[in-house]
């Protein structure tokens, strides 16, 4: 059976063209002509692109993370899936890379496919631009991370309120030069998460704790950027004894540039922002803040459903989930105790 796919590669355009030329769409004249002729050379018939326009648009939906690798993610997008299954929803899977360009294009093939709404962890605060989809009607969720002035429902974390008490936990463990290795400048949660830091220390009684931007590194939430970052750290004069690593996959780095100068927790603190299936089982155990990743996709996936289904004129919502600290082996105190 000839397919709306079929006439656009004959017509040489996108499948989205061909829904527009068939649904009363902004098309040039030119490429309405292509995809006419096509059509008719194929046999297909326009009625049949109809009822396909309708079941895309409302059976997919697209969900856009920035880093696929990530644990936390796939955790993510478990949950989404899930949610989404129960009521015969498919899901388009798209990795940003934590690039804003890449981002954009996933955006708008999700505007131009006529998807049925769009899950997005945005990869900026700032650059991240909904407008075209929200101008559209276009349900859309904002999880994890919410660009700024984004009139969109949104679910995240208490990314603050985890960083403080990550960062508490390390002063009454006895550190006091505790550094944070935090995510890119610009993006929510490694803001949110970087001020719960410096909350903590600015509230610490201790006057001797370092305070300041001398122990402050921002990475990319990748192995490699915790562990450049570190690097750094440790060859300061005066080098952190604790660090706080604001994701789960900076850590591992963090833990290997540790170990090539003979180092290991818990004489050097470590904390990650995110748990791990292995941070239990490694020794020292690895104390992590424990975020609800499956929760914050499925409740995303609950509040598109929401959306969809017509409430579009009800006020939007954030939901914003606590975080739990795991404390382990890895904050036991500079001298282990």
């Amino acid at each position: 059976m000839v397919t709306i796919h079929d006439v656009a590669r004959a017509a040489g355009v996108s499948p989205a063209t061909v829904s527009r030329v068939f649904n009363g769409g902004n098309v040039t004249p030119a490429r309405v002509q292509s995809v006419q002729e096509a059509a008719a050379a194929l046999g297909f018939a326009p009625n049949r692109v109809a009822r396909s326009l309708r079941k895309q648009r409302s059976s997919v939906i697209a969900l856009i993370i920035p880093d696929i690798e990530n644990p936390f993610f796939t955790s993510l997008a478990r949950g989404v899936e899930d949610a989404a299954q129960r009521t015969s929803l498919s899901v388009v899977l798209c990795n940003s890379d934590e690039d804003t360009d890449k981002e954009r294009r996933y955006l708008e093939v999700a505007l131009g496919e006529q998807m049925a709404g769009v899950i997005v962890a945005a990869a900026s605060r700032e650059e991240t631009d909904l407008g075209p989809l929200t101008a559209r009607k276009v349900p859309v969720v904002a999880v994890d991370r919410r660009p700024r002035d984004a009139e969109v429902d949104a679910v995240s974390v208490d990314d603050r309120h985890g960083g403080e008490v990550a960062t508490r936990h390390l002063l009454q463990a006895g550190y006091r030069r505790i550094a944070c290795i935090t995510g890119p400048a610009g993006a929510s949660t490694s803001e949110e998460r970087l001020a719960g830091y410096r909350a903590a220390l600015n509230s610490a009684p201790d006057d001797t704790v370092a305070s300041g931007e001398t122990y402050v590194r921002h990475a990319d939430f990748r192995v490699d950027g915790g562990r450049t970052a570190m690097r750094e750290l440790l060859a300061l004069p005066e080098p952190p004894d604790a660090v706080f690593v604001a994701n789960n996959l900076m850590t591992i780095g963090v833990l290997d540039a540790l170990g090539e100068v003979g180092r290991t927790p818990p004489d050097v603190g470590v904390l990650s922002f995110g748990d791990v299936p292995w941070a239990s089982l490694v020794r020292p155990s690895l104390t992590a803040v424990e975020l609800p990743s499956y929760e914050l996709g499925r409740t995303a996936a609950e509040l598109l459903l929401q959306r969809m289904e017509g409430n579009n004129t009800s006020p939007l919502q954030t939901v914003v989930l606590r975080t739990t600290l795991q404390i382990r082996e890895s904050t036991a105190g500079p001298r282990g105790v």
